[in-house]
């Protein structure tokens, strides 16, 4: 495999494991941040205050008020750029915005079309924001005959975004830029992952930032709402405590016993409301099947089912009977049903059907014609991603994730049980363990740690077709074409500083909470760095350095009002690259720290002083990397509290004078 042709290493990943890509897959990657960076850059679908304004006023009419995160993301995605990204949290009213854009857009003159990479995830948004909605692959296949081909009048909202592959992507990005259609991507990179490979969407959302909506609106309850915040940022222990504090997580035995614990109080709560949705949800086919089953068993017990008819359908042998809940396993346009919709069984015999779907319509088949249908009682949690429903049961097994199970325990408005077995998770902690795993996908890039200019893949000598490579131009530059190329990067670093700001504005806020940053926090952190690396050596230390001292400054940054922030980064630049300045700084620093440590220390604040003296530790470690910086505090040595002369490296006198232990750290003290 190592000598394959196509074969192209990355080297090592952050747990020391080597990775590895294809030629294609670096060129689909350096395809669709080419097809982004034109969109982003390209500014051709804006549409007048008024027609939003008006948009809003018939949102209030019918009841719908925006509030202020939806009222963000909503000029965000009319703001005439090519490119709009959203990142919304499960059930944050994602579609109800875009409901409201799409008027606004309508208004102005253009055609709002929508899709999604499954049929229910289409129909969802088509049902919650009134765009017409297909899927990807319907509207692939369209384009390859000819048909229904993006103009420049066109605006593409895709839902569900994190589950689209790279490659798909790509493609429909690539052919709405060459078609000058602007695209909006909607969706939540800690929810369930791509089939297919690549972390398009979340890549795409580190390079040209986005609006985010965080308020969730679909639980009833405030203490259920934050556990979905907890979920959706990774902290998943805490959300299962919450939930568990209010006992709607269960334990049993066995995986058996916790089924049948499950099926007792999903009758219990049918019964109790038949009215209310409801749907059974774990990870596996072979045990939605087990669960569909039992579901039936209660259902007949209960005189709720007909007569039995023993059908063949694609799945094999199965009963229905009337008053069976079902589900349909395959797109059908013109029976109108998509894959997951869900429905109840009105009539039937042994050659046709017919089902009352959720959404109201009733739709009759011959069997012969569509087979595709299941039990409806139980489904998949991958089925579920973008289903709301009154309340859930939930079955825990070990396949699951941090992605799954933040999917699984958001799909309700009311309530969530969660069931597990003791033979599959021994402990309450083991449970939280497994539950929480990130399996997030990346990217080459995430690992070539390029800028998406053709960089790294043409260094590998990767031929990018249409596009291809240039020589590097070794001649002088004037001093017009140097502002030119400079006045084009603006617009990008403004981004990187958006989108780093994003980030560490909310590595503060879950300081500020008494927590910790989250692995993904973390994650998206130092994505952002590498980010604006590219654009702007050191502009993400600059920035930081900044922002600890004025926090506000990433506040106001990640809202897009950056003016403070960038005179703050310019300033921190020229004490950075001005050695006197540099040396005063740093002197005035470690005086600060070293007087706020001892007072710490006297206080009791030991948290306080452990974090002080991990900074005077960090210092004394960054004059190894500073030769210039060291030799210009050689003679401050009193000022920095040192009183004899070692005859070693400042930074190792440094900390053997202040008992330090010298440590590897990266901004922020993260």
């Amino acid at each position: 495999m190592r000598r394959a042709p196509d074969l192209v290493a990355l080297g090592q990943d952050a747990r020391g494991e080597d990775r590895f890509t294809t030629r294609d897959m670096l060129e689909a990657e350096q395809r669709l941040h080419r097809a982004a960076l034109t969109m982003a850059d390209r500014d051709r679908h804006g549409i007048e205050a008024r027609d939003r304004d008006a948009a809003l006023a018939r949102a209030g009419a019918r009841g719908l008020i925006l509030s202020t995160e939806q009222a963000e993301a909503l000029a965000h995605v009319t703001d005439g750029r090519d490119l709009g990204i959203v990142i919304g949290h499960a059930g944050t009213g994602k579609s109800a915005m875009l409901g409201v854009a799409r008027e606004a857009w309508e208004a102005a003159g253009y055609r709002v079309r929508g899709a999604a990479l499954s049929g229910i995830a289409a129909e969802n948004l088509e049902g919650g924001s009134g765009i017409g909605s297909r899927t990807l692959a319907s509207l692939e296949h369209g384009w390859a005959q000819g048909r229904d081909a993006l103009t420049s009048r066109d605006i593409l909202v895709i839902d569900e975004a994190g589950m689209v592959g790279t490659r798909q992507l790509e493609r429909v990005l690539s052919q709405a830029s060459d078609a000058g259609a602007k695209v909006v991507l909607v969706g939540d990179p800690q929810q369930l992952q791509s089939i297919e490979a690549g972390a398009a969407f979340r890549s795409l959302h580190d390079r040209h930032g986005g609006a985010r909506i965080g308020e969730v609106r679909r639980q009833r309850e405030n203490w259920q709402r934050e556990a979905t915040r907890d979920l959706a940022t990774g902290r998943t222990e805490a959300a299962l405590a919450a939930y568990e504090a209010h006992c709607k997580v269960h334990a049993a035995d066995t995986r058996a016993a916790a089924r049948e614990a499950l099926i007792e109080g999903w009758d219990r709560d049918r019964q109790a409301d038949p009215q209310a949705s409801r749907i059974i949800l774990t990870h596996t086919n072979e045990e939605v099947r087990a669960l569909n089953t039992a579901a039936r068993e209660r259902m007949r017990e209960a005189g709720d089912l007909g007569p039995e008819v023993r059908l063949t359908v694609e799945r094999g042998a199965r009963d229905f009977a009337t008053g069976d809940r079902v589900m349909f396993l395959q797109n059908d346009r013109g029976l109108g049903v998509k894959n997951g919709t869900l429905g109840s069984i009105a009539e039937l015999d042994r050659q046709s059907m017919t089902v009352h779907t959720d959404d109201g319509r009733s739709v009759r088949f011959d069997l012969k014609d569509y087979d595709r249908i299941d039990h409806g009682y139980a489904a998949t949690i991958h089925k579920a991603q973008g289903m709301t429903v009154d309340r859930a049961h939930v079955l825990a097994t070990p396949g699951l994730d941090a992605h799954a199970s933040y999917v699984a325990l958001t799909r309700h408005r009311d309530g969530v049980e969660l069931h597990y077995g003791r033979d599959d998770f021994a402990t309450p902690e083991r449970l939280a363990r497994t539950l929480g795993r990130e399996r997030a996908k990346d990217m080459a890039l995430d690992h070539a740690r390029v800028d998406p200019a053709e960089g790294f893949a043409a260094r590998r000598g990767i031929d990018f077709g249409a596009h291809p490579s240039e020589p590097p131009d070794v001649r002088p530059q004037s001093d017009d074409l140097a502002e030119a190329r400079e006045a084009a990067l603006r617009p990008a670093r403004a981004r990187a500083l958006i989108r780093h700001a994003e980030a560490v504005h909310d590595v503060f806020e879950a300081l500020t909470e008494g927590g910790k940053a989250s692995p993904d926090q973390l994650r998206t952190l130092d994505r952002s760095r590498d980010a604006f690396e590219a654009l702007r050596p050191d502009g993400w230390r600059d920035a930081e350095e900044a922002y600890l001292k004025d926090p506000s400054l990433a506040r106001d940054a990640a809202k897009g009002q950056t003016s403070r922030a960038i005179r703050a980064l310019q300033l921190e630049t020229e004490l950075r690259t001005d050695p006197r300045a540099r040396a005063n700084r740093f002197v005035e620093r470690w005086q600060q720290l070293d007087r706020r440590s001892g007072a710490q220390y006297r206080a009791g604040d030991y948290t306080g002083y452990h974090a002080s003296r991990k900074a005077m530790t960090d210092m004394a470690r960054s004059l190894h990397r500073d030769p210039q910086l060291e030799s210009l505090l050689a003679n401050r040595k009193r000022d920095l509290g040192i009183s004899s002369d070692m005859g070693r490296r400042l930074g190792q006198e440094l900390a053997f004078h202040h008992g330090l232990e010298l440590t590897r750290s990266r901004g922020l003290g993260l």
